[in-house]
């Protein structure tokens, strides 16, 4: 069973409290980890922690913008929005992506100034001890906006967490890089750095898929399962035409059901109610369906 399946289903006001509490919580957290390895990055001269303070820093600016996203999208449907705001949250999961795509090329600019220039980074037992109480923060944060994210089956949380956590990889080249750098081997440090550019870039680019394929209108529940469904009701000959779109929680769906041609008007309006509603208790996430009856196609389709 999908995720989705066994996602509990809260009403739009208490799932919009729930996800803006989970990341104001993660901000607070971020701004923590960035500020504290910004600092030490700086003192220290270690290009790889600098580089990683900046990281979790832009971390925290997207959750700045996830909180303003997820604002926009709890309006209700007006009359320019008719099927909601819903896809502000998708485009604040968008806007993930580019904060990555920033940090990238700030990191590299750095790394490329130190492998021309020489130098090496003061590593001491406090760099450790940053590194690792940090690193544990992050490995506390994730778990806690992953779970968080499933349960509400929020993109914008599961995006934010799939950021943080290349946060904790970062995190553990970094460290790696510093044990190198205490051992004679200072361009272990910026190599680090570049490290770090493949992770971030790694996560921007499935952010980035995961929101393309929301915006791009792709299919959510499979043509199959919908069928199987629907035809569980007695009159109904089969089905066609089947969308689906939307996000994992907010799906907007539309069909076309057979029925035979002459069933009274009054009689397959029921059925349509019937489909619909067997339908949205199998998929709680279905925000409305459209059911087109239709008597089947010659030849049998």
């Amino acid at each position: 069973m999908a995720d989705t399946d066994r996602t509990t289903f809260l009403t739009h006001d208490s799932r919009y409290r729930e996800v803006r509490r989970v990341l104001f919580y993660v901000l607070l957290l971020n701004l923590g980890v960035a500020l504290a390895k910004i600092a030490f990055g700086q003192l220290s001269g270690s290009i790889s922690i600098l580089s990683d303070g900046f990281h979790s820093l832009t971390d925290g600016a997207s959750n700045v913008v996830g909180l303003v996203g997820l604002r926009l999208a709890n309006r209700p449907p007006d009359a320019n929005h008719p099927y909601g705001h819903r896809k502000f949250e998708t485009l604040a999961a968008a806007a993930i992506a580019l904060f990555l795509l920033v940090i990238v090329v700030e990191i590299a600019q750095v790394a490329l100034l130190r492998f021309r220039s020489g130098g090496a980074p003061s590593v001491t037992a406090l760099s450790f001890t940053v590194m690792f109480v940090t690193l544990a923060i992050n490995l506390a944060v994730v778990r806690f906006e992953r779970r968080a994210g499933r349960r509400l089956s929020s993109e914008l949380l599961l995006a934010d967490a799939r950021q943080t956590q290349s946060d904790v990889l970062t995190s553990i080249a970094v460290i790696a890089a510093l044990a190198g750098s205490a051992n004679g081997y200072p361009i272990l440090d910026p190599l680090a750095a570049v490290v770090i550019i493949g992770f971030i870039g790694y996560a921007g680019f499935t952010i980035a898929r995961d929101a393309a394929k929301i915006l791009s209108d792709a299919i959510v529940i499979s043509e199959d399962e919908i069928r199987q469904v629907v035809q569980r009701v007695p009159t109904v000959l089969g089905c066609h035409h089947i969308r689906s779109r939307g996000s994992a929680d907010h799906v907007f769906l539309d069909l076309h059901v057979w029925l035979d041609g002459a069933t009274p008007l009054t009689k397959a309006h029921a059925v349509s109610h019937q489909v619909k509603d067997l339908l949205m208790e199998r998929y709680p996430q279905i925000a409305d369906a459209i059911i087109h009856i239709e008597p089947p196609p010659k030849g049998g389709g």
